[in-house]
């Protein structure tokens, strides 16, 4: 619920980092350069550009700090896993097939089938199964059957059943299915829920769940599997010795070296919670963590690690698992501290109804920080912004961390573009201005979301949890909700003031122009022709788009522009537009803070999830000149270990992996805890065992 994606740059995505612990080196990895030197684009391949990252500063820390983030990252890639199984249940035994025979087939490569099916297997990587990341359609295969059941039998690989048919057949079609007229659990793919249950069902299970705190609810729902045994409704935990637990198991091992090497004991004692929830799955623990690490803001190193967000889970419910490595940037970090240390003037000064206003915004931590490492589900396709924890009452009453990955939006910015902004923006003006204050005004906007916007606003005395009350429309209205809270202020003297930048109203207009155009237009080349919009940000920046162009008619606010057949909306009045971004605001909070369901839904669905088929034809094909992919993603540095005689790390070095593919192949042969690769990996090692103690 409370990440933001790039806006601005028709980029969402991300992978991560790998470590090679035994060896010096590694065939397949690259030394770091300079920034001048580096290549930041890797690959590029259906709608997808999996781009490079670097690590700066990497070697200004100390070599325990180093080995702190190793630690944290190998933790991460023990998970990687689970996000596959909870994606989809068929996901893990498709992948191990898809990388059967990408491994061992030996005919013709230079056939347009196996480029097609090299294709479709780095999409399925990409995705992390075979839903794409962010439509949730199935993915289409471009090769035959026919041609998928040579690959299988002239590569001994055995994939049989439902596994092997959904591959071309039209069921699962969706990870997500959001419209409650086929189902919301009925119509998702998500292995989040076992069969037959639906979502009457889920809502009368959790309801029957009362927290020992009503005014601290536990977060029910978030680290389970709700299954139906002999009719009857149980949650398996995920845990040691639950659900995943092979794989939690390794996160625990790597998680314990980490917390032996912390720079301080209140980041210690946090690692001590996570490993003590990760080993009972216990709701009361997962809180206890969850206020001990947002209260650890000492330390260069911070990490997020668990099953955090809820946006894969068509009830809201169900957290997917992700990590993400980060190292402070010391620089901007001060830089952007402004905004952390001015959050109660801007809670003061929002447009939102003052009852619904916070009296005391606490504990807000604001940092850009260096990714140094993620997995699951921030990985490949990543965040460039992260606050949390999600639980209002800790938000509250302990306050939040929110951050700014910095080296990931340096990498967008130098592999991206501005072919779509001159081709999609109604004017040169309008051109003029974003090629002077977009990136700022992007970095502002993630801030403000981030820090201010999720921090913003409470509950009314009694209202349930946002995923109880909104439901389905949750995650949508709160990023929603937090754009908003970005959006007006990024036109507000106060920025000025703050020396955030040289001028409010440019940088305003810059912003405005910017968000308008995505959500009215270019997000658009996200979809197939006749989609619905589907994903929770997608949704938002439409609604959000689409309510202030149609409040703003009567006074032609935003005006509806066409000319030699293309369409452009041109914005005529910045302070009116932000008025009205104010008045949304408002409402929206409101909505948040009755937990008003009737409301959430009229606006969504009114606003956010029907498409202009005429003008996303036309958006279509507008953006068809264009060879850049919509989505980008990211290959992980390697971080490669060097040990002395007595398996000790003596030095860790960043490098750079050879390619996608490659370093998708290293993840699955060393990462792979709950596949049968991980059985016979284990069987041959005791073989060895057995072996070595006959000779």
């Amino acid at each position: 619920m409370n990440k933001i994606l790039s806006t601005c740059l028709l980029a969402t995505a991300l992978t991560f980092v790998s470590c090679d612990q035994d060896k010096k080196g590694s065939d397949s990895a690259q030394a770091e350069t300079s920034q001048e030197e580096f290549n930041f684009k890797a690959d590029e391949f259906a709608d997808l550009k999996i781009l490079r990252y670097q690590i700066p500063g990497w070697e200004n820390l100390s070599l325990k700090e180093q080995k702190l983030v190793y630690y944290l990252t190998q933790a991460g890639l023990s998970g990687r896993d689970i996000i596959w199984d909870q994606n989809y249940r068929h996901n893990l035994s498709i992948r191990e097939a898809l990388e059967n025979i990408y491994v061992n087939y030996e005919g013709d490569k230079s056939s347009e089938d196996w480029t097609a099916f090299e294709t479709y297997l780095k999409r399925v990587w990409f995705s992390n199964g075979i839903h794409h990341h962010y439509s949730n359609a199935k993915l289409k295969p471009e090769f035959s059957k026919e041609y998928f059941d040579t690959l299988l039998k002239e590569t001994n690989t055995d994939l049989t059943g439902e596994a092997y048919e959904v591959i071309f057949n039209d069921k699962d079609a969706k990870k997500v299915n959001l419209n409650e007229a086929d189902g919301l659990i009925e119509g998702s793919a998500v292995n989040m829920y076992g069969e037959g249950i639906t979502a009457a069902e889920v809502d009368a299970f959790y309801a029957n769940k009362k927290s020992p705190n009503p005014e601290r609810p536990l977060a029910y729902g978030i680290n389970t599997k709700l299954v139906k045994e002999n009719g009857k409704l149980v949650e398996k935990v995920y845990k040691s010795g639950g659900l995943y637990g092979e794989a939690i198991d390794e996160i625990v091992k790597w998680l314990e070296k980490a917390k032996a090497v912390a720079e301080n004991e209140k980041q210690a004692n946090a690692l001590g919670l996570l490993i003590d929830y990760y080993n009972t799955g216990d709701l009361q623990t997962w809180d206890e963590y969850n206020v001990a690490w947002v209260e650890a803001t000492e330390g260069n190193i911070d990490y997020i690690n668990s099953f955090i967000e809820v946006y894969n889970d068509p009830k809201g419910y169900t957290g997917s698992y992700e990590s993400i490595i980060q190292i402070k940037d010391f620089d901007m970090s001060e830089k952007m501290s402004v905004v952390e240390k001015n959050v109660q003037w801007f809670e003061d000064n929002s447009p939102i109804m003052d009852e619904h206003k916070k009296d005391s915004v606490v504990g807000v931590t604001y940092k850009t920080v260096i990714v140094a490492g993620e997995s699951g589900d921030a990985s490949p396709s990543t965040p460039i912004g992260v606050n949390l924890p999600n639980s209002s009452w800790i938000r509250k009453e302990h306050g939040s961390k929110s951050v700014s990955l910095g080296n990931i939006i340096n990498a967008y910015e130098n592999a991206g573009g501005t072919d779509r902004l001159k081709e999609f923006a109604h004017d040169e003006e309008e051109i003029a201005l974003s090629e002077k204050y977009g990136k700022q005004a992007d970095k502002l906007h993630t801030a403000l979301h981030e820090v201010v916007g999720h921090a913003s606003g409470q509950l009314n005395q009694g209202v349930g949890t946002t995923k109880e009350t909104l439901k389905s429309y949750a995650s949508t209205l709160e990023e929603g909700r937090a754009d908003l809270v970005g959006l007006y202020y990024l036109m507000d003297p106060k920025l000025e003031e703050l020396g955030l930048t040289d001028n409010a109203e440019e940088l305003g207009k810059a912003a405005y122009n910017d968000y308008i155009r995505n959500g009215m237009v270019t997000q658009l080349v996200r979809l197939e022709l006749g989609d619905d919009v589907e994903e929770a940000h997608m949704r938002n920046r439409q609604w959000v788009s689409a309510w202030v162009f149609e409040k703003g008619k009567e006074d032609g606010v935003i005006e509806k522009v066409e000319k030699d057949g293309k369409t452009y909306y041109d914005i005529k009045d910045y302070k009116k537009l932000r008025e009205l971004f104010g008045e949304l605001l408002k409402e929206t909070q409101r909505i948040k803070s009755e937990g008003d369901y009737e409301a959430v839904k009229e606006l969504v669905e009114n606003y956010g999830v029907k498409v202009d088929q005429k003008i996303h034809k036309e958006v279509l094909d507008r953006n068809a000149q264009f060879k850049s992919a919509p989505y980008s993603g990211f290959i992980n540095p390697v971080l490669v270990a060097e040990m002395d005689d007595n398996g000790e790390i003596t030095a860790i070095n960043v490098t750079q992996p050879e390619s996608f593919e490659k370093q998708m192949m290293d993840y699955s042969e060393n990462f792979s805890f709950l596949t049968e690769k991980k059985e016979a990996k284990e069987k041959a090692k005791k073989e060895e065992t057995v072996e070595a103690a006959e000779m």
